[in-house]
């Protein structure tokens, strides 16, 4: 007999109650998310499979649940793992234990950097993580033609992992002028994964160019960020996810599309979040919080949080407390404040004990960044006169504003302005192939001296400085070279703080924990600067992302996002 038939004949002997189950939650309440019904009564476990509910069961194990509310675990149906600064394995320890059983990612940033070496890596770590990480296969490598990437991935590349267990189809299709425009090597990419899962990326999209991209068979979107623009997304059958990450935070603007009639369609996901976030604030379980206290429904946001998430994405197998569903499981103290007391993930205890089973692959990416050192000279910027240019910053958006400023003007050169809150910002390819640079001007920073400089910049991960010195400038971006990557402040000629994240330049090879001291000690340096952003670094990781509106900067200059084309600064 296989193995396979084995635990289909526990499962039902168990859920016959003729032999004890391997877990059973004793006299607890239950979410059903069918009914929208508070249930009372047990809920019995065989192997990863809820076999029982309702019903009264003995146990191998049994948990006393009557101090307990249970919910089905939480999917968050979009993020990028490296965007937690941490790796898989460390992303897993962190938000695993606040109910997030299951995780869509997209390793893009990786990818960008390493190719096809960054999506084997996570495609590894996937199998070995104790939470259920499904890995969404790449499809903006690199995102546009608009900026220079590490990797590239086509069409063919991509097919022969179209089957793995832990895909589910194509990443967020973020090119959206190669669709309309029927580039081939996006039209390629599109018909391989015809009839397959694809998502979505469609900021500010709407009428015949939405109901173009739609269809091309793309089922879902992340960036939006307006009741009014998730409308139109809805009346046209797109699933619109509501995301609050460390930097892009929609949570607000979205809460009151949330009810019985749209839940189905909705579902949860934080994009970019990181450690400090995750551990003060929560993951999924934070938006499920916030959705409440905004007012939606209760049940609707559990049912948005689980059910219809894993539907969207083809999993039948999840999101209810059902027999035959997997057993992840979040055992809430509150329900009304999500406060999560114990996880279950596939019918395994969440503890230290279950983290120390997984055999995680060797981390890769060490090395990655191949920039020589520059001097001031570099961040000059050269322009025919005052006028011109300025990305006007969102704070809490990806969004930018297209400005045009007059700036102090000087031999030739445009310089900042402080006084209205104008600094450089300056994009350096990386990857040893153009040694391009981009020069240009942000305003919304709040950076009052200093520079900031980064190497994690949306999509390709150049490296990105701000500044308000040229000098500042030029020594945060060499002490960042000599680190390998990361994050790094400098202000009059000193280092001020620093992070090092030498995994392909976007996450750090610590412990979660480390990671999130490190960056409460950076997020103190910068306000001590001045800067009243409360996550700066991530906010200007997205200055470099020209797929997202209006204005945007890459290593081959600054870019009209609407217009889709380079511009001089």
């Amino acid at each position: 007999m296989s193995g396979l038939r084995q635990s289909i004949e526990r499962g039902i002997d168990q859920g016959l109650g003729r032999e004890a189950a391997d877990l059973v939650i004793k006299d607890t309440r239950f979410l059903n998310v069918v009914t929208g019904e508070i249930a009372k009564g047990d809920i019995a476990i065989c192997g990863d499979r809820i076999v029982g509910t309702y019903e009264s069961y003995r146990g191998k194990r049994e948990i006393d649940g009557r101090k307990f509310t249970v919910v089905p675990g939480f999917v968050d149906c979009h993020l990028h793992v490296e965007s937690s600064l941490v790796g898989p394995a460390e992303f897993d320890r962190c938000a695993l234990p606040r109910g997030t059983t299951t995780a869509i990612c997209d390793p893009h940033e990786m990818c960008n950097v390493l190719g096809q070496d960054g999506l084997d890596f996570f495609l590894r770590s996937a199998d070995q993580t104790a939470m259920d990480l499904r890995v969404q296969l790449s499809s903006c490598v690199p995102a546009t033609h608009l900026e220079t990437a590490g990797g590239r991935l086509t069409a063919a590349d991509l097919l022969p992992y179209r089957t793995h267990p832990k895909v589910i189809g194509l990443a967020e299709f973020m090119n959206a002028p190669g669709i309309f425009h029927k580039v081939p090597e996006v039209m390629d990419k599109i018909e391989a994964f015809w009839g397959q899962h694809i998502d979505g990326h469609a900021p500010l999209m709407k009428g015949y160019e939405l109901n173009a991209y739609l269809s091309c068979g793309i089922r879902n979107c992340h960036e939006t960020t307006s009741a009014s623009e998730a409308w139109e997304k809805l009346r046209k059958g797109m699933q619109v996810f509501i995301r609050e990450g460390s930097a892009c935070k929609d949570l607000h603007a979205l809460a009151e599309i949330i009810s019985t009639t749209t839940a189905p369609f909705l579902g949860f996901c934080t994009d970019d979040r990181n450690p400090l976030d995750i551990a003060h604030e929560g993951h999924i379980d934070h938006l499920v919080r916030g959705a409440i206290k905004a007012g939606a429904p209760l049940t609707d946001v559990y049912r948005l949080a689980s059910w219809s998430a894993a539907r969207g994405f083809g999993l039948f197998d999840r999101g209810l407390i059902a027999p035959g569903q997997r057993a992840d499981l979040v055992l809430l103290n509150d329900l009304e404040t999500c406060d999560v007391a114990q996880v279950i993930a596939g019918g395994r205890w969440v503890d230290d004990a279950l983290f120390d089973t997984r055999v995680m692959p060797k981390p890769v990416g060490y090395n990655s960044i191949k920039l020589g050192k520059v001097d001031a000279a570099v961040f000059r910027v050269p322009a025919m006169g005052p006028t011109g240019p300025v990305i006007g910053l969102r704070e809490g958006q990806v969004l930018t504003d297209f400005l045009v400023l007059a700036l102090p003007y000087r031999n030739g050169e445009r310089l900042v302005d402080l006084a209205n809150d104008v600094i450089k910002v300056c994009v350096l390819e990386r990857h040893g192939k153009k040694g391009t640079v981009g020069r240009g001007f942000v305003k919304g920073l709040k950076l009052p001296r200093g520079a900031i400089a980064s190497s994690i910049g949306h999509d390709s991960h150049n490296i990105c400085v701000v500044g308000a010195d040229d000098s500042d400038m030029a020594i945060a971006v060499n002490r960042l070279i000599d680190l390998g990557g990361g994050f790094v402040l400098a202000e009059g000629g000193k280092i001020l703080a620093e992070m090092p994240l030498p995994l392909a330049g976007l996450m750090s090879d610590k412990d979660f924990r480390t990671v999130a001291r490190e960056i409460e000690a950076l997020r103190h340096a910068v306000r001590d600067l001045g800067c009243p952003l409360a996550e700066p670094f991530l906010q200007m990781a997205f200055l470099p992302l020209p797929v997202i509106p209006h204005l945007k900067i890459t290593d081959l200059g600054l870019v009209d996002v609407d217009k889709f084309e380079l511009i001089a600064a």
